[in-house]
């Protein structure tokens, strides 16, 4: 990174400050004064008036997003609307799982790469509570459909997938709620098709122990050290 910019992360002074101090030459990087617009790295050893600095370090980012539909879940900021220009964050960061566009909802993000397989590995039965909203009534036969496994086909292998028993509860006469424990792409809208029904809203509404309680559309928060914990506890059995 450049030197103004790591002298800047040990928190002596702001970007600006630091291009003052390396123009009056008072950093020192392995022994010889520096110049402005030098880059560092971990293994070089960087003084201002005689004082080493010490990079601070990052701590991990973990967020729950409120997600609006029209968000793209990915982290190709070259794409209009994607989640990571949503949130704007210091930190890098990127989605845990996705969420279709259209589709509103609950979504996890994190600078931590170390817990994102894990919260997504099937075998730890992270259940996800979605909201469904379909274009016409929801008959006994579709609920008990839905439940049993639905062979849906998948176009990247290029063959058909059932996917898992879950548990459906009919919530009204078009909407139902729906819990899923795998995450395959466009699951719900693609298990709907197949019995000739249409989303016409999905919203996702928990993943695992965190909810959309407290947030609106649109916001976020930090997940606390407790919720944290739950997950990385969960990876550790």
């Amino acid at each position: 990174m450049r030197l103004n910019k790591f002298i800047s992360s040990t928190g002596l002074c702001s970007r600006r400050k630091a291009d003052d101090l390396i123009a009056q030459g008072k950093v020192v990087v392995n022994g010889e004064v520096a110049t402005l617009g030098l880059a560092v790295d971990d293994r070089d050893v960087v003084e201002v008036d005689g004082k080493v600095l010490v990079q601070k370090k990052e701590e991990e980012v973990y967020i729950a997003l409120n997600k609006p539909p029209g968000i793209t879940s990915t982290t190709e900021q070259h794409i209009d609307g994607n989640i990571v220009d949503f949130i704007n964050h210091d930190q890098r960061i990127f989605p845990i799982g996705r969420l279709d566009k259209e589709s509103e909802g609950l979504i996890l993000l994190t600078s931590d790469g170390n817990i994102v397989n894990e919260i997504l590995r099937e075998e730890n039965n992270h259940e996800k509570d979605y909201i469904v909203m379909v274009n016409k009534e929801i008959t006994p036969s579709f609920i008990e459909g839905m439940s049993d496994g639905v062979e849906i086909y998948n176009p990247v292998k290029n063959e058909y997938t059932t996917t898992k028993k879950c548990k459906v509860l009919q919530l009204n006469n078009r909407s139902f709620k729906i819990t899923l424990s795998q995450g395959l792409n466009r699951q719900i809208r693609r298990m709907c098709t197949q019995f000739d029904y249409q989303v016409y809203k999905l919203q996702r509404v928990r993943v695992a122990h965190i909810t959309l309680k407290g947030l609106e559309l649109g916001q976020w928060r930090n997940l606390t050290e407790d919720e944290v914990q739950k997950f990385k506890h969960a990876r550790n059995n």
